[in-house]
């Protein structure tokens, strides 16, 4: 007898409907085909202690079994339920009258538990698009799959549950979630805020302007200076993020499997910071069966660099075409698949080895060579992608000991979220570009309309103070967020003024 059940395979971060095909008839010998891996060709063996568990017989007669379409690689034990759910239609131990409308997923333990799953809510977002009714899949992948609306989801502990929902003997938990109510309760869910952060009011402003434009940042400063805990606090001055873009990170997360059970969806800005010993495979993606990396994780968030010089020449060359294109394609022989890479990147370091040079007290022990060759080794072009530069002074005791209230995240956040509707109405005819810092050179031109007095100052900034010509798009890009800030149509001397002050490390004379 043939019996059709359905589950699904991943493919980057979007998934595709497979047809589980179970036939059962006389003979011998247990078959899988349609391009499985090792863990599917192994799961015979959960499956049948599963269904002896249940209370039900393994056939003992030729079962062929084929995941369809056969040309697609299929991966992990998210097929067993669905394999094991056909077999028992297949052998006549179950009705089969419901499987045409529920996708069902999830690996299967000997005792006939079923364990949780990677990647459901892309799964079950391609369920829906396909027509079906609903998903049957694990108790703790229930919330992230019941972000898609107007479907069933039901959850299971075991086979048995499944088989008696199957055979209408029982009815499956249905999982429901208000996906406006969990916006409204976790958006602001941060655990830091920039009232926290005592002095520091121009890397305040650095990082306001940055968010304001979608800008990159590099924070040079010594030791204990608080450069980490401002990059921390970045995220809480973002624009909220919104529904697409929600689902689009949550997607991400949960290929990777980095979604918490009791999570459904991400509603804050994601902040990722990877220790420098990280792998350019696991800053990017790839692999032998391709996974997002630290840069996909960071989608629509932050991505914090902390140390950048320890970070190995070759794990910061490759985040140089991502920058620019906000994706990345991982290839391999027989496929390839595509992750976006939307963040902002910020990034902190010691402006020497000691740390203490331009230090206002302490004296650096380090030569000019070594102040020079410790910068050398962020590369140039690296550094061309990166908006602003901002140096970072120790804070005062005064600071520290002030009990003076300071502005909230909440207050700049509105500021910010103003900044970019303005960015938003400007670019509305622009397919690719959203924000200032996604700008390309045309637009630039287009765009950046400089009072005759801001040039004069421009070109003494560019012939004077040594700045490089590669800095000379970034500065109006920054300078064009500063003006936006203020509602000037015009970028005027003092907004180019302040976005050249931000472009330490292109001053020739900066380490002496």
């Amino acid at each position: 007898m043939l019996v059709k059940t359905f589950s699904s395979a991943l493919y980057g971060i979007n998934a595709t409907t497979i047809t589980v095909e179970t036939l059962v008839c006389p003979g011998i010998h247990y078959y899988i085909v349609g391009l499985p891996d090792s863990a599917i060709k192994e799961s015979l063996h959960r499956i049948e202690s599963a269904i002896t568990s249940a209370g039900h017989r393994m056939p003992r007669q030729k079962i062929v079994i084929n995941l369809a379409p056969a040309d697609i690689r299929k991966e992990g034990s998210v097929y067993d339920l669905s394999m094991a759910i056909g077999i028992l239609a297949a052998s006549g131990q179950i009705e089969e009258n419901l499987l045409v409308n529920y996708v069902m997923l999830g690996e299967l333990s000997l005792d006939g538990d079923i364990q949780p799953i990677k990647g459901v809510l892309p799964i079950a977002l391609q369920a829906k698009q396909d027509g079906f009714k609903g998903v049957i899949l694990p108790v703790s992948n229930g919330r992230e799959a019941a972000v898609v609306q107007d479907m069933e989801v039901l959850t299971a502990n075991n086979l048995q549950e499944v088989i008696l929902f199957l055979n209408g003997q029982q009815k499956l938990p249905s999982v429901h979630i208000d996906i406006e109510d969990e916006f409204r309760h976790y958006t602001n869910s941060y655990t830091v805020d920039f009232s926290d952060v005592k002095g520091q009011e121009n890397i305040k402003r650095a990082l306001e302007i940055a968010a304001s434009g979608g800008h990159n940042v590099i924070l040079i400063g010594p030791p204990g200076s608080g450069k980490t805990m401002l990059a921390k606090c970045l995220p809480t001055i973002l624009p909220p993020l919104l529904l697409d873009e929600s689902l689009e990170t949550t997607k991400i997360h949960s290929v990777s499997g980095q979604l918490h059970a009791r999570s459904s969806l991400l509603t804050a800005r994601p902040f990722r910071a990877p220790h420098h010993t990280i792998s350019d495979v696991a800053l990017v993606g790839g692999g032998a069966s391709p996974q997002p990396g630290e840069i996909s994780l960071a989608h629509h968030g932050v991505l914090f660099l902390d140390e950048l010089p320890e970070f190995k020449r070759s794990v910061l060359e490759v985040m140089r075409q991502p920058l620019e294109s906000r994706n990345i394609t991982i290839s391999r022989a027989k496929f390839s698949v595509n992750y976006p890479a939307s963040f902002m990147l910020i990034t902190a370091m010691n402006p020497c080895p000691c740390g203490y040079y331009n230090h206002p007290e302490k004296e650096c022990i380090c030569g000019s060579a070594t102040v020079h060759r410790y910068l050398r080794k962020i590369s140039g072009p690296l550094l061309d992608r990166i908006d602003l530069h901002v140096e970072v002074t120790p804070v005062t005791f005064s600071e520290l000991a002030t009990t003076r209230n300071t502005e909230t995240s909440e207050i700049i956040r509105k500021r910010v979220v103003q900044s970019r509707k303005i960015q938003a109405l400007r670019f509305a005819n622009f397919d690719d570009i959203h924000i200032n810092a996604q700008m390309n050179t045309p637009t630039v031109r287009q765009v950046c309309q400089v009072s005759n007095s801001g040039k004069q100052l421009l070109q003494a900034a560019v012939e004077r103070l040594g700045l490089s010509a590669r800095a000379y798009d970034r500065i109006l890009k920054v300078s064009r967020t500063i003006a936006d800030m203020d509602g000037s149509e015009k970028i005027e001397s003092h907004h180019l003024a302040e976005a050249i002050h931000f472009r330490s490390l292109d001053r020739e004379n900066w380490a002496g």
